[in-house]
C-alpha cells in the first residue's frame, strides 16, 4: 500500500487493502494517508469516517491532510473533536495557521498549548519569519528563554538568525552566535550558513569569512552563501577565487552558485568572464538557466555599459524578461544617460508594475540630468494620474537590544525632538567641515 500510493497508483493500493482479511490500524493509517498523498480528501476522509478505531496518529494524520490543502476550517473542526491530543497534535494545529498565514491564529493557539516544546516555539517562531513578521520572532525568541522551560535547538538559532539578517539586529545576532558556540552548535553547519548570512547581510563581510572558515563540515548552501555575500560587497575577485576552491574540492555548484558568480562579475565589469561563465554553467553543468540568471547577464552587460546588447539579451531569452530585469535596465539608462533605452524600459514596466510610480521617478531624473524640463513635468503628471504614491524607503536601526523602523521626515517616534535635535547637530558640525550635500533628485524623495 505504502509503495503504491507513494506511486500515486491509489487504486492499486485500495485494491490491496480491499483484499487484507485482518486490517488494523496501521493499515488504515497508511490507506488514508495514501489518498491524502494522492490529493484525494474527499475519499481520505469517507475512511476515516468508517476506520474501527482512530488513534493519536490517524487523527494527527487526518488534520495534516486539510491543513495541506488550506482547509483549516475543517482542520480545526477535526482538531476539537479529538477525544485526546498531544504536543504533536497541537503542533500540527500551530503549524498549520502558520503555513496558511493566519498568524493571528496561530499566536492564539501557542498561548492555549498546555506544554509546550521545542517544535512549539520553532512552530510560532517559524510562523512569524513565514510571514515577514521579522521583529515579532525578536520578541518571541526573548520571551522563550525568559520561560527557560524550552531550550532553542539549531532551528530555533536558525530561523532567529535569519530574522536579525532581515533586520540588521547585528548585535542580538551576535549574541545568538556565542549562545550557539556555547550550547553545542559550533560546528552546526546549520547554524554555522545562518551566520554567514547574517554577518554578509549586516555589511560585516571579515567576519562571514571567518565564520566560513571555521566550518569544519561546508555545504552547498555555505558555498552559496559566502560567494554571493563577497560578491555583494565588491569583493569579486575574492567571490571567483572561491568558486575555484568549491570546485577543487569536489562541490558541484547549482543555479544559486553561478548567481553569486555572475554578481561578482557584474561589480567587476568582467563582461567576457560573466559570458563565459553563463556558457559554461549550461554546458559543463546542464543547469537550465532560470530568470534570475538570466537577470544577471543583462545586469552585467547593462551595468558596463553595453545596453544595446543587453537588451538583445533579453529578446533572446526564452521567457519573458520581469520587472526586475527592465529595472536594471531602467537603472542604468540613467548612469549612461541613455533616454531611449530608458523610455523603453519605462513602457515594459509600466504594464508589469502599473501601481509603482518609482519607475517614473528614474525616467524624470534622467530628463532632468539632460535639461529636458518639459518631460520631467509631462512625467510628474502621469506619476499623479495613476493615483499611486510612491512607497517612502523604510531604514531600521537597532538600539538597546530593539529594532525601530523610520522613514524620512518620520516624526512618530517618542524621542523625535531628541533625534531631530542630534541630527542638526550633526549636520552643523559636517558643514563646518566643509562637506556640502549635493542633491539630484527631483522632488521625488524619500
Amino acid at each position: 500500500m505504502e509503495m503504491y500510493s507513494g506511486c500515486r497508483l491509489i487504486g492499486a493500493a485500495y485494491r490491496i487493502f480491499n483484499e487484507m482479511v485482518d486490517r488494523n490500524i496501521v493499515a488504515w493509517t497508511s490507506m488514508i494517508n495514501g489518498f491524502i498523498f494522492c490529493h484525494d480528501l474527499v475519499k481520505a476522509r469517507c475512511l476515516f469516517d468508517l476506520a474501527p478505531q482512530r488513534d493519536i496518529v490517524l487523527w494527527n494524520t487526518m488534520v495534516s491532510g486539510y491543513i495541506g490543502v488550506g482547509e483549516m476550517v475543517e482542520a480545526r473542526k477535526l482538531f476539537d473533536q479529538m477525544p485526546k491530543k498531544d504536543v504533536m497534535s497541537w503542533n500540527t494545529i500551530l503549524q498549520g495557521y502558520a503555513i496558511n498565514g493566519d498568524v493571528e491564529a496561530c499566536e492564539r493557539l501557542f498561548e492555549e498549548i498546555p506544554e509546550k516544546n521545542a517544535f512549539s516555539w520553532n512552530g510560532l517562531i517559524g510562523g512569524y519569519v513565514r510571514n515577514g513578521f521579522f521583529l515579532e520572532v525578536l520578541d518571541a525568541f526573548k520571551m522563550m528563554l525568559i520561560d527557560g522551560n524550552v531550550l532553542p535547538n539549531d532551528v530555533t538559532l536558525v530561523t532567529v538568525l535569519t530574522a536579525c539578517a532581515r533586520l540588521g539586529a547585528l548585535d542580538l545576532g551576535k549574541w545568538v552566535h556565542v549562545y550557539a558556540e556555547n550550547n553545542g552548535y559550533k560546528g552546526n553547519v546549520y547554524v554555522g550558513n545562518a551566520l554567514i548570512d547574517l554577518y554578509a547581510k549586516c555589511g560585516m563581510i571579515k567576519d562571514a569569512v571567518d565564520v566560513f572558515k571555521s566550518m569544519s563540515k561546508k555545504d552547498l548552501i555555505s558555498w552559496n552563501t559566502i560567494i554571493g555575500g563577497l560578491a555583494m560587497h565588491g569583493r569579486g575577485a575574492d567571490a571567483l577565487d572561491l568558486f575555484c576552491q568549491m570546485k577543487n574540492s569536489g562541490v558541484i555548484p547549482d543555479g544559486i552558485t553561478f548567481i553569486g558568480v555572475l554578481c561578482a562579475c557584474t561589480h567587476m565589469g568582467l563582461v567576457e568572464d560573466g559570458l563565459s561563465y553563463f556558457q559554461s554553467m549550461v554546458e559543463d553543468y546542464s543547469i537550465e538557466p532560470q530568470i534570475e540568471q538570466y537577470g544577471c547577464m543583462v545586469d552585467l552587460l547593462a551595468r558596463a555599459g553595453l545596453l544595446l546588447q543587453a537588451l538583445d539579451f533579453v529578446k533572446k531569452m526564452p521567457m519573458e524578461a520581469d520587472a526586475v530585469i527592465w529595472a536594471a535596465l531602467l537603472g542604468a539608462s540613467r548612469v549612461y544617460r541613455n533616454v531611449e533605452v530608458a523610455e523603453l524600459a519605462l513602457e515594459q514596466l509600466d504594464k508589469l508594475e502599473p501601481k509603482n510610480p518609482a519607475n517614473f521617478v528614474t525616467l524624470a531624473n534622467i530628463y532632468g540630468d539632460l535639461g529636458r524640463w518639459k518631460d520631467v513635468a509631462r512625467l510628474k503628471v502621469a506619476m499623479r494620474d495613476t493615483g499611486y504614491k510612491k512607497v517612502p524607503g523604510c531604514s531600521s536601526i537597532e538600539v538597546n537590544d530593539c529594532v525601530v523602523e523610520f522613514y524620512s521626515l518620520d516624526e512618530r517616534h517618542p524621542e523625535t525632538k531628541e533625534i531631530y535635535g542630534a541630527l542638526r547637530g550633526l549636520t552643523k558640525l559636517c558643514r563646518s567641515c566643509g562637506y556640502i550635500p549635493h542633491v539630484q533628485e527631483f522632488g521625488y524623495g524619500d
